[in-house]
């Protein structure tokens, strides 16, 4: 622990993408000595020579952490050189919506052999209650090593929000839970030194469902507000300056703003860990899984919102253009992960539509585990606009002329509510 506080400690990071990058960019800042892991040799090599292919992170942030001494690497027999190991590896859903924790098991199988004592153990992929002392601790252990003693286990969720310009790793608190009081402390320590605020909860598990409850928390009431769109279309109101008049109560109401379905690594899959958990002790998280049911109709809502307006053109969906406007799963960032985007461009493409998309911060369609489409950006040019019978803002990028937009589209189905008050070629969705 003294290792930590005085800045001298080796930090290993394992698993070098949305979480992991940041991460290595504030321990560095502060001089420590941080050793990247990763199975990905392309990215190691990019990283290496200080560029990273995330957005908002810099080449230049990254070419500093290089000369600070930050190295990546695909060698995991140098994770015993770590005297702090941090998993930031993804933690998505299979194709039962069951939870994937291969990803954590296989990194965790991977640096076994070469854990020694004295070092400490953190877990910081967003997982169910029970992971880290279920899958973590036996693991840990078994060469012969006692977590609390010779090794310390933690469970710290990550907070990060690409793209936010108002807070960063620095800035967000940070929770922590240990296996013991013992390993709690050290994580304390381990955070302190580079986050501005270090929240200690009294078990891995408390940390674990505290980053369960923060999405759910957003999922919920998204998945209210998702409904609410539907039956306030069906009276012809526009929810979006509703929730604008709500949101001027002083106090009682958070607004959540509606959309084509939900997006991101966290808000769309955190809620089936916790659902999965529960039915081991015999519980249905009913009110979860309604909103869950809720916001994965969205992308299908807004494919028929398409339909409805191409047929008041007379023209079927078989057969027509439409461009997508925005395929990450948020405004102003790169970042794709479960972006409905991608969903309602699959829809359109099995009802033959002939889809494009176009965005200012994903030049090509990225690789994906179950997604693929051999698609470049498209220009908004006035000639490309016309030359589409409709298009879908699924995405509400700054970037974006929206004015230029109106002008030249035939057809605007608007699922952010950038277009307010206008009609004709606006359907709202």
């Amino acid at each position: 622990m003294e290792l930590l506080t005085i800045k001298t400690a080796k930090i290993g990071i394992l698993g070098l993408g949305y979480v992991g990058q940041p991460l290595v960019l504030r321990y560095s800042s502060l001089n420590y000595k941080t050793i990247g892991f990763d199975v990905d040799e392309a990215k190691v090599a990019e990283l290496n020579n200080g560029h990273s292919s995330i957005e908002h992170i810099s080449d230049e942030a990254m070419k500093a952490a290089v000369d600070n001494g930050f190295e990546a690497t695909t060698d995991f027999e140098r994770v015993s050189e770590c005297d702090a190991l941090i998993l930031c590896v993804p933690t998505p859903l299979n194709k039962y919506r069951e939870p994937d924790i291969s990803y954590v098991t296989r990194t965790t199988d991977m640096m076994v052999p070469y854990l020694r004592q004295g070092q400490v153990v953190s877990l910081e992929s967003t997982t169910y209650p029970g992971t880290t002392e279920e899958e973590l601790l036996p693991r840990v252990e078994q060469n012969g090593l006692k977590v609390g003693k010779d090794i310390f286990l933690v469970y710290s969720p990550e907070r990060e929000d690409p793209g936010n310009p108002n807070f960063n790793t620095q800035t967000i608190p940070k929770v922590v839970g240990g296996h013991t009081s013992d390993c709690r402390e050290v994580g304390v320590a381990l955070y302190k030194q580079v986050i501005d605020k270090v929240v200690p909860v009294s078990s891995t598990k408390a940390a674990e469902l505290t980053k369960l409850l923060e999405n759910i928390h957003r999922a919920v009431n998204i998945g209210l507000v998702n409904e609410m769109k539907i039956v306030a279309d069906s009276m012809g109101i526009d929810i979006f300056e509703v929730v604008d008049a709500a949101a001027t109560k002083p106090f009682g109401f958070t607004p959540y703003y509606p959309g084509p379905g939900l997006g991101g690594h966290c808000i769309p899959i955190d809620p089936f860990y916790l659902t999965w958990k529960a039915r081991e002790y015999g519980l249905n998280t009913r009110f979860i899984e309604l909103s869950g049911e809720v916001n994965r109709a969205m992308p299908e809502y807004v494919v028929n919102k398409l339909m409805d307006g191409l047929n008041q053109h007379q023209k079927s969906l078989n057969g027509s253009r439409v461009l997508v406007l925005g395929i990450a799963y948020k405004k102003n960032v790169d970042d794709m992960r479960e972006s409905p985007s991608v969903e309602i461009m699959e829809l359109l493409r099995d009802k033959g539509a002939e889809v494009a998309y176009s965005d200012p911060h994903v030049a090509k369609f990225p690789k994906m585990r179950e997604h693929s489409f051999d698609l470049s950006s498209v220009e908004l040019t006035s000639v490309n606009l016309r030359s589409f019978d409709a298009v879908i803002l699924a995405t509400n990028h700054d970037k974006f002329d929206y004015d230029a937009i109106y002008d030249n589209a035939k057809l605007i189905i608007d699922s952010r509510g950038q277009y307010r008050g206008l009609n004709g070629k606006v359907i709202k969705a």
